[in-house]
C-alpha cells in the first residue's frame, strides 16, 4: 500500500492474546514512545534485540509513519521466545540478553506463501519446454505429475517437500500453505496430507484438482468419491478444502458440492478461481465465505464488486502467468476497488515452478500494476489474511517472531533488484534459521 491509501480491509480473524506484562518500571520508561507487549517470563526465555535497522516494515499503521506498512526508520525489534515484544526507535530500545546488529539493512515480516503444491514427484521440464515453444497451457498436464506421485514412496515425497521448503526459507518464507491434489486416490491424497501436516499447520485437501484419470468416463462418480470416502480419509490432516473451478476441471455446481461437503467436515473453503477463463469461481468463493479466491485473472466487474464487498482475499499468483505466458492479473483494478490482495508463488511442477516470493513481488510490481509497498504488504499481511491469521505477516508487539533481514536498505529493493538474492537472515518463531 502506498502512503495515503487506506489500509486494506482484512477478513475477521481471531485476535492473538497478549500475555500479562512483566516489565519493571525502568524498562517501561525505556520503552516510552514505542509500542510493547511483554510475555510471561521464564528463566530459560532469552530476549534478543535486533538493532540498527534502516527501515522496518511492521504492517501496523499505528506504528512508524502511519502508512499501511507502519514503516519505522532507524528501528529496532525485540524478540522474546517466539514473539515480538517491542518495536520502535532504536534509540529507545530496552536492554536485552542478546543483540544483533542489522548493519543498516531493512527488516520485513517473513513472507507468507498462502498457495503452493509441494507434495509431488516427477518433473515436467519437457512440458515447459514445449509450452515455451508455442503450445498453450491447459489443466491436462497435471496428469503427468499424478502418475509420478502415485509411484513415489512416502520418503521420496517428503524429501522433495522438505527440499523446496528449505529453498523457500532461504528466500524469506516463514509460513506456507500446501495442498494435496497429485494423488487423486483415497490412499494417495491422505498420505500427501499426512506428510504435509508434519511440516505446516496450513494444509489443504485438493482431491478436486482435476477429475482422476481413473474416472475420466464418470466425473460424477469422482465427485462422489471426493465428497465421501476420500474426504473422510483426508479431513483429519487438513484445515482447508480447495477445488479447481475451471473448464477442464470442475464446474460451478460440482465445486459448490465439493466445498459444501468440506465445510460440513469442518474444513474451510479456498478456490482456484478464474485462472484460465471467466467463470463462476470468484462468485462462488464469496458466496461460501472462502478465505481466498486464487488466480483471479479473468474477472468481470461483478466479480470485482463481490470481492470488494466480501471477506474473500484475492490471491494473485504471477509465477503462473510468467511460466505460461498468460495474461497478467490486474492487481491495480482490484486494489482500487478496495479488494484485499495477497501474493503467493503457486509453487508446483507444472505451471509455476518457483518458490521465490521476492521474484513474485518483482513481477507484481513490473507487470501487475502494484507499487512496491502494495506488493510487500500483499506478500506478508495479505498472505496472512488469506489464511485468516493475524499472528503472522506483521511485526508489531504480540506477533509471531518471523522476520526476514534484507541485504538492502529498503524493502523496495525486492522489486528494484529482481533476481538478486537479497535475503541475509531469517528468524522463524524467534529462532534464527538463516
Amino acid at each position: 500500500m502506498t502512503a495515503g491509501r487506506p489500509a486494506a480491509r482484512l477478513p475477521s480473524v481471531p485476535e492473538v492474546p497478549e500475555p500479562a506484562p512483566t516489565a519493571d518500571q525502568a524498562t517501561k520508561d525505556a520503552m516510552s514512545n514505542a509500542t510493547t507487549v511483554s510475555p510471561a517470563h521464564s528463566a530459560s526465555t532469552a530476549s534478543t534485540l535486533i538493532t540498527n535497522i534502516a527501515a522496518l516494515v511492521t504492517n501496523d499503521p499505528s506504528l512508524g509513519d502511519g502508512s499501511p506498512l507502519g514503516l519505522i526508520q532507524d528501528a529496532a525489534v525485540v524478540i522474546e521466545g517466539d514473539r515480538v515484544v517491542w518495536t520502535g526507535d532504536q534509540s529507545k530500545a530496552p536492554a536485552t540478553d542478546n543483540r544483533v546488529d542489522a548493519a543498516g539493512r531493512a527488516v520485513v515480516p517473513g513472507f507468507v506463501d498462502s498457495h503452493s503444491h509441494l507434495v509431488f514427484a516427477g518433473d515436467r521440464t519437457q512440458e515447459f519446454n514445449a509450452r515455451m515453444s508455442g503450445r498453450a497451457y491447459s489443466a491436462g498436464g497435471i496428469r503427468t505429475t499424478v502418475a509420478a506421485t502415485r509411484a513415489a514412496s512416502d520418503a521420496d515425497l517428503e524429501a522433495n517437500l522438505t527440499r523446496y521448503l528449505a529453498e523457500a526459507l532461504r528466500q524469506g518464507t516463514t509460513t506456507f500453505e500446501t495442498k494435496s491434489g497429485y494423488g487423486l486416490t483415497v490412499e494417495d491424497e491422505a498420505r500427501a496430507l499426512r506428510i504435509a501436516a508434519a511440516h505446516t499447520e496450513e494444509v489443504t485437501y485438493l482431491g478436486a484438482h482435476i477429475v482422476s484419470p481413473d474416472y475420466a468416463e464418470d466425473p460424477a462418480a469422482y465427485v462422489d468419491l471426493v465428497t465421501g470416502e476420500m474426504l473422510d480419509a483426508c479431513a483429519p490432516y487438513a484445515r482447508w478444502i480447495d477445488v479447481f473451478c475451471e473448464k477442464g476441471a470442475f464446474d460451478g455446481d460440482q465445486a459448490r458440492a465439493i466445498l459444501a461437503a468440506g465445510k460440513a467436515k469442518g474444513l474451510h473453503p479456498r478456490i482456484h478461481a478464474n485462472q484460465l477463463s471467466y467463470g463462476p469461481g470468484v462468485q462462488l468463493a464469496v458466496e461460501l465465505d472462502a478465505a481466498s479466491a486464487d488466480h483471479c485473472t479473468h474477472l468481470t466487474d461483478a466479480d470485482v464488486e463481490a470481492l470488494a464487498n466480501g471477506n474473500t482475499v484475492a490471491t494473485l499468483l504471477p509465477g503462473a502467468e510468467f511460466s505460461t505466458r498468460a495474461q497478467w492479473p490486474n492487481a491495480r483494478r482490484l486494489l482500487d476497488a478496495g479488494v484485499t490482495v495477497a501474493l503467493s508463488t503457486d509453487c508446483n511442477p507444472g505451471s509455476s515452478f518457483t518458490s521465490s516470493v521476492p521474484f513474485c513481488i518483482a513481477l507484481a510490481v513490473r507487470d501487475m500494476g502494484m507499487t512496491p509497498d502494495e506488493a510487500i504488504w500483499s506478500a506478508t499481511a495479505g498472505g496472512a489474511a488469506a489464511l485468516r491469521r493475524d499472528d503472522i505477516g506483521r511485526l508489531g508487539p504480540g506477533a509471531r517472531a518471523d522476520l526476514t533481514l534484507l541485504d538492502a536498505p529498503s524493502h523496495v529493493h525486492l522489486a528494484y533488484r529482481p533476481g538478486v538474492p537479497l535475503v541475509a537472515g531469517v528468524w522463524r518463531q524467534g529462532v534464527r534459521e538463516i
